[in-house]
This record gives C-alpha cells, structure tokens and sequence, in this order.
C-alpha cells in the first residue's frame, strides 16, 4: 500500500485538460483555470478537493490517511498521505475531484475509467 509521486503524476494523464502549475513547494492541479488540487512532493502529500460531507467521512474513517484542509461552505478539501493510500482509491478520489471542477460538458464527454481497469495486476 503507497502511491508514489510519479504514480500519482500519471494518474493525471487519464484525465483529459489538467494543468500542473509551479507555485514554490507544491504543484497545483488545474481543469479550465479552476484548481481541483495539489501535490506537495517534500511531504508526499495531495490535497483534493471533497464535497464537506466526504471530507468529514474520510477523516472520521481513517485519520491516518487523511487530514482536513480547508473547508469551505460547500467544498471541503482533504489532505491524503501516499505512503498510506491505494492506488485505486487515490484514482477515485482525484477523478471526483476533477469532476466537481470541470465543466459538465467536459465530464459528460470522459469515459471515467477505473484504476484497476487501466493498470490490471499481473
């Protein structure tokens, strides 16, 4: 269990229009100039945008994987520790992350894949 920064990378690359874009220590995650997250490489760690309901059940859940951000009226982003998560569920999470951000043309449009179905185990 642990996904590593290149993993997490090329998750992206399944998701169509994300931008990277350099801000110091962390990399922020774009759809059409709105931002759905972030990665910080020195702590290995991804913030995702959440609905508060799915932040609140996350952390409750499983505190040692993830960590309240911020929260706002109705977005509530959620801190995920890598080295503790699936690949699988990290997917998930980042494909609802993209979805809440991006225009619903450009949703309607994807064919929303699962991480097992993209990268089968041998």
């Amino acid at each position: 269990m642990a996904v590593s920064v290149d993993e997490f990378l090329k998750m992206l690359d399944h998701l169509p229009e994300v931008k990277q874009g350099f801000g110091g220590e962390w990399v922020s995650l774009k759809v059409r100039g709105k931002g759905f997250g972030y990665l910080w490489e020195r702590t290995q760690t991804v913030g995702l945008k959440s609905t508060v309901e799915e932040q609140a059940a996350l952390v409750a859940e499983r505190p040692d994987v993830f960590e309240v951000q911020f929260t706002t009226e109705s977005t509530g982003w959620v801190v995920v520790h890598l080295d503790r998560i699936e690949a699988d569920e990290l997917f998930e999470l980042v494909t609802e992350a993209w979805c809440m951000t991006a225009p619903k043309s450009l949703v309607e449009s994807h064919e929303i894949v699962l991480w097992p179905e993209l990268y089968p185990s041998s």
